[in-house]
């Protein structure tokens, strides 16, 4: 994984503002992932999320879509979920509840 800043190095306020950070956009998408074997995380007007999402309907798999606005709009949600993910990307993929990652991974991961 890649170094991030420890808790202990955050004062509380900083701390708060990073908790609170469109969290409840990061609640809404671990409640779909829970809910649902395979979910992308996308935004409009990207090819890489209809890459994905066409790989995953050419294997007959259904998924939920989440997607979070385009490339001028909703790009304060869109970097909660990249901070809470840890992936730097969209799509993000997940399948049982765990990251895939991003079209190129998904193809990896289901030739």
């Amino acid at each position: 994984m890649r170094p991030i800043l420890s808790e202990n190095k955050l004062l509380p306020d900083a701390k708060i503002a990073a908790e609170n950070f469109h969290s409840e956009v990061v609640t809404e998408i671990e409640k779909v992932i829970k809910q649902n074997d395979w979910v992308i995380v996308g935004m409009a007007g990207n090819m890489f999320v209809k890459k994905a999402r066409k790989h995953l309907a050419d294997k007959g798999l259904s998924h939920q879509y989440i997607e979070q606005g385009g490339y001028l709009s909703q790009w304060h949600q869109r970097l909660a979920i990249k901070l809470w993910s840890g992936w730097p990307t969209f799509p993000q993929v997940f399948h049982k509840g765990q990251l895939v990652g991003g079209a190129k991974e998904l193809q990896k991961y289901l030739p």
